[in-house]
């Protein structure tokens, strides 16, 4: 058998209509984790789902319950083939954000997968039920090309709260962090930079959200009576955030910037070009931080925004003077940006530039990751993904959102891969979700390539380190 038998073999998953009703089978799982009652359909996800699958493709697995009170489970599932092989582990979820049924296109149920051209709707084609059943059915057309072998130890973790925050996460893989130890993480979630783009990305970059509260006094007063004589919160924070951003998007406080770009992750950057598809707003070129390309503004450096604000009664504004204001505020920061003080550094930010009254209250947090681009486990898998696709891949060190990829980079401490199967104009989180299906087949190809590239010892020879036991 070859590497060509195997690519086609996972074609034809999905020009059969196998991967189609595979997929549509797991859209139907209602398995919305922001929703309390959801907790026997995250289960069965993994039980009657996704369990099945992996017994199927000769994996042992179990259940892991959640540390967290409330949420749902993880499941844990090995396939081992020799103790000189390398070993990988994947990843994916099986929640969902919350369906709004009532709001999605004309004859279109969140349910249930609706073909229209292209566009395959549904609630998880794109985040994340579509993703790992690509990389499910790729290894199935890799198992069944090589006569029932990998060539390589898998491992395979599903969790079921990612759209809720991953609660539990961090506990589980310290407490298996023996258990789930791999040589490298190749997964996919997140977007590709664009649709005709084959991506691979290395990280994410981190989030912190915060919160500016100013309380100014009890009710409002007559702004004709009291106007000029009673600070208004609304205009001293918005002046507190303008000192923190200007009006071009610059982030002005000097501990939330990061670090210089580095010369790997600037080449990598070189050349592409971001946003310009169908659908996608057209990009602001004279905003972000001067001197940097687009790319660079997204995927290397920091952004500063404001995510609500609030002061007195938008809906229905009254001539008074209101007396407290508030703005949701989030940062996105890449490796190297002290974002644990932000606190402390927003504090001495206020109070140095006179708003010592606007108080800070931090939320919650998510640390940036991102491989050397240089890294020997990038690099092959570059050349495996120009192999099957006939074209250089896009190589982003990290993605410009946010995912729970610290705790296999810092937590597991194992060099990330994720290769996505999605595209920017997805409608991810929103009503119309929708997976395209020539990106859904040439990913199905490119994991078919890359799963047989892993069990071929000649195109490891420079990338693996010694395997883990299973």
């Amino acid at each position: 058998m070859t590497r060509d038998i195997a690519i086609q073999a996972a074609a034809g998953l999905y020009d059969s209509g196998a991967f189609l009703e595979d997929l549509s089978r797991r859209v139907g799982y209602r398995t919305e984790s922001q929703e309390p009652e959801s907790g026997p359909l995250l289960r069965a996800y993994l039980t009657d789902e996704i369990a099945r699958v992996l017994t199927e493709l000769g994996f042992r697995h179990r259940l892991v319950e959640n540390p967290a009170p409330g949420a749902g489970p993880f499941l844990v599932a090995h396939r081992h083939e020799g103790d000189a092989l390398p070993t990988v582990l994947t990843y994916g979820h099986g929640d969902v954000v919350r369906g709004y049924d009532a709001q999605w296109r004309d004859g279109v149920s969140p349910w249930e997968v609706t073909v229209a051209g292209e566009r395959w709707y549904g609630r998880g084609t794109a985040d994340n039920k579509g993703q790992h059943s690509i990389n499910l059915a790729a290894l199935k057309a890799v198992l069944d090309a090589r006569g029932g072998r990998l060539g390589f130890n898998l491992k395979v973790l599903f969790e079921t709260g990612e759209e809720t925050g991953s609660p539990g996460l961090h506990a589980v893989c310290e407490a298996l962090r023996d258990e789930l130890a791999a040589d490298v993480l190749i997964a996919s979630d997140g977007p590709r930079l664009g649709a005709r783009h084959p991506t691979l990305f290395l990280g994410s970059r981190g989030l912190v959200n915060f919160r500016l509260v100013l309380e100014c006094r009890d009710g409002g007063h007559h702004s004709g009576n009291w106007g000029g004589l009673l600070r208004n919160p609304g205009v001293v924070l918005a002046n507190a955030i303008a000192s923190m951003v200007d009006e071009r998007g610059r982030i002005l406080v000097e501990g939330l910037r990061p670090p210089a770009i580095p010369k790997p992750v600037r080449q990598a950057l070189e050349g592409l070009t971001v946003g310009g598809n169908p659908g996608e707003p057209e990009v602001d070129e004279d905003y972000g931080e001067p001197g940097l390309t687009p790319a660079e503004r997204v995927f290397a450096w920091n952004t500063l925004e404001v995510l609500a604000f609030k002061t007195g009664n938008p809906e229905k504004p009254v001539n008074a003077i209101p007396p407290h204001a508030f703005a949701c505020m989030q940062l996105r920061f890449v490796v190297g940006t002290d974002w644990e003080d932000l606190e402390s550094i927003v504090r001495r930010h206020l109070d140095e530039h006179g708003f010592a009254q606007v108080g800070v209250e931090v939320e919650r947090g998510v640390p940036a990751t991102r491989v050397d681009p240089e890294n020997a486990w990038v690099q092959w898998a570059l050349r495996s993904l120009e192999r099957t696709t006939g074209q250089a891949p896009v190589l982003l060190p990290n993605l410009g959102g946010t995912l729970p990829n610290e705790v296999f980079a810092h937590i597991l401490g194992m060099p990330t891969l994720w290769v996505p199967h999605s595209y920017p104009g997805c409608s991810q989180h929103a009503p119309d979700e929708h997976l395209l299906g020539p990106v859904a087949r040439e990913g199905l190809r490119i994991m078919a390539g890359l799963f047989w590239d892993l069990g071929d010892t000649d195109t490891l020879r420079h990338a693996t380190q010694p395997a883990r036991g299973a």
